[in-house]
């Protein structure tokens, strides 16, 4: 059996958190395989711990990705930060003989994002609204190379590491059947040493907001990474929540066009017609033109412009995902810009500090905190979706009361279709079937 279908019954995403199809994304020839190490997102721990303790599979895997894409550059690119593991990497790639290089990268954000990642490494900026591999790349995320090495060994994805931060009584690193509830990875970690919380699914930059009560009704996903437990009126849950009638109302008064938000976005600088400043004029003046409106789709959401960037506390991230949304629903999708794209002169010297970030995203009390020894969790009932991935759904193939065992397919894609595959996280019988799957457990815990 080739790879590539390796890959597919295993259900592989991309685990940085996108969940692009895997089988999907590696069905090409490349000249660059890069492997994205560098974590992007503030005070995330998951990818070093994969390193760490998952470092032989990485290497091993990453040879045979690079045979499958046909690449002559294999490519590791990882923060200079990270010394502990940069020399554990350079020294399996001498044990096992691999011709893997590693890129080390400045502790900047979004140093993990693949348009960024592969700037640097090739020097090379992808047109606008396209992909690496309009540059000859492709990049993948080290815990999908993890996974990709399961594959190999006919395992599919049925659990991910998170690491469990922020409020709570010990700070850990969990293993974790997909499905599980949010609450018990919470409890894992002690519990919240507050009555009342948020909890950021994700990074705090790009991650999704739930309250303490939703704990239980949320499960885990193949791409999940991270969870940062803050105060429920911590500065960055009020930014995200703010409705969006404020946030125009706030555009079309506050805006002062310093076009910082401008200045400071990568996107911008890497040579994307992405103007927030003009966006944000267009609207506080009532301009109405819809060519100016359109360059919001280009906009990846990373919130340096609302974080970072405004001195007057506006949101031009979440201004563009409500232009985009509204330019979606009249069918405007983005427009692949030219190939011969050019780099702007300040890219270099209009990087985000990740430490001054954390200041600005006042987080600096979770910066550093120790982790627990990695744990691995059980539970008597997982509930998982049938899409946690881009593109369509998978379709079930069992129904209520069948017994599965851990590993089954229980979600099925066909080859071609853009979606993965899904599987049982655990033994158990099926207890619903809708746009999930919900299984418990007969007694043999997995």
């Amino acid at each position: 059996m080739d790879l590539l279908q390796k890959i597919y019954e295993a259900g592989v995403v991309g685990a940085g958190g996108a969940g692009f199809p895997t089988h999907i994304k590696l069905n090409c020839k490349v000249e660059y395989f890069i492997i994205n190490a560098a974590e992007c997102e503030p005070l995330l721990n998951t990818d070093k711990y994969i390193m760490m303790n998952k470092g032989r599979e990485i290497i091993s895997t990453v040879v045979e990705i690079g045979k499958l894409v046909g690449a002559k550059k294999l490519i590791i690119a990882i923060k200079g930060k990270n010394i502990k593991e940069i020399n554990h990497l350079k020294e399996l790639n001498e044990i096992l003989g691999s011709k893997i290089s590693l890129f080390i990268m400045g502790d900047y954000y979004p140093a993990g994002d693949e348009q960024m990642m592969v700037y640097e490494i090739t020097g090379k900026s992808i047109p606008e609204a396209g992909i690496p591999l309009d540059v000859g790349a492709v990049v993948s995320n080290v815990g999908t190379i993890v996974s990709i090495y399961d594959a190999m060994k006919d395992k599919p994805v049925v659990d991910r590491y998170l690491t469990v931060i922020g409020e709570v009584k010990t700070p850990t690193m969990i293993k974790v059947p997909i499905g599980i509830s949010i609450k018990e990875c919470i409890e894992a970690a002690g519990g919240s040493t507050l009555k009342e919380y948020a909890i950021i699914i994700g990074g705090p930059m790009m991650g999704t907001i739930i309250d303490d009560h939703e704990a239980e009704k949320y499960h885990i996903k193949k791409m999940d990474g991270s969870l940062i437990i803050v105060p429920k009126d911590h500065y960055v849950v009020e930014r995200k929540r703010k409705p969006i009638e404020k946030i125009m109302n706030e555009t079309k008064t506050a805006c002062i066009q310093c076009r910082y938000c401008t200045d400071l976005c990568h996107r911008y600088l890497l040579g994307h017609q992405l103007r927030p400043h003009k966006i944000m004029r267009n609207i506080g003046m009532s301009e109405h033109d819809e060519e100016i409106m359109k360059e919001a789709l280009l906009c990846c959401e990373c919130g340096i412009c609302e974080i970072y960037a405004c001195p007057m506390g506006l949101s031009p991230r979440l201004v563009n995902v409500y232009i985009k949304n509204e330019l979606n629903k009249k069918g405007i999708r983005p427009k692949k810009g030219s190939s011969d794209i050019v780099s702007r002169d300040m890219i270099e010297y209009r990087r985000i500090p990740s430490y001054r970030l954390i200041s600005r995203l006042d987080m600096l009390k979770y910066y550093g905190q120790p982790l627990e020894a990695c744990k691995d969790l059980t539970t008597e009932k997982v509930t998982i979706y049938l899409k946690q991935h881009i593109g369509k759904p998978a379709n079930s193939v069992v129904d209520v009361g069948d017994l599965v065992l851990k590993g089954q397919l229980i979600g099925k894609v066909e080859r071609n279709d853009m979606g993965a595959n899904i599987h049982a996280s655990m033994e158990g019988t099926v207890l619903e079937v809708s746009d999930k799957v919900t299984i418990k457990s007969n007694g043999v815990i997995s």
